[in-house]
């Protein structure tokens, strides 16, 4: 009996009962392994490669409308399994990428996209961003600028602590 096995160390070492535990919890995880792609959520397939992969970038793409922060791909909620059926006929019938994206928008808003067009309506959405990062950077250099000009004026003696008198 080797003292370092943990099975021997605990009287288990040759124990049937502990190899079939180890076999039927090996067998449960292979089993959810395997099932894992039954609790997909959409588990569309289309007959063509290509049209299956724009499908799933379609899919991914367009927000669910009922979830709101999902896309149409992840989302459980029947609103969305009725929009993913929708672009799978519009792909089937032929349809661009834009045109199914132009049809999602005029029927929802642009809210459906994830991904927001550049336009004169959203255009504060893009920028913004750069706009206060500028405002931010002449902000800090006004304070820059006024404390630069205290620093010669002040004449106290300062204290051990680092205070003025």
């Amino acid at each position: 009996m080797d003292a370092s096995d943990p099975a021997a160390r605990h009287g288990l070492a040759g124990n049937p009962l502990v190899t079939v535990r180890a076999v039927r919890v090996l067998l449960l995880c292979v089993a959810l392994a395997v099932a894992a792609g039954a609790w997909a959520v959409d588990p569309t397939q289309l007959s063509d490669p290509k049209l299956q992969a724009r499908y799933v970038e379609l899919t991914h793409e367009l927000r669910c409308m009922q979830c709101q922060n999902e896309s149409l791909a992840d989302s459980p909620v029947d609103l969305a399994a009725d929009l993913r059926r929708e672009v799978r006929d519009m792909l089937l019938a032929g349809k661009s990428d834009d045109e199914i994206r132009d049809w999602m928008a005029a029927r929802y808003g642009d809210f459906i996209l994830f991904r927001p067009r550049h336009s004169l309506r959203n255009a504060w959405l893009w920028g913004a961003p750069a706009v206060l990062l500028l405002v931010g950077a002449w902000v800090c250099w006004r304070i820059v600028r006024q404390r630069t000009t205290l620093l010669p004026a002040d004449q106290e003696p300062v204290d051990e602590d680092g205070y003025n008198r």
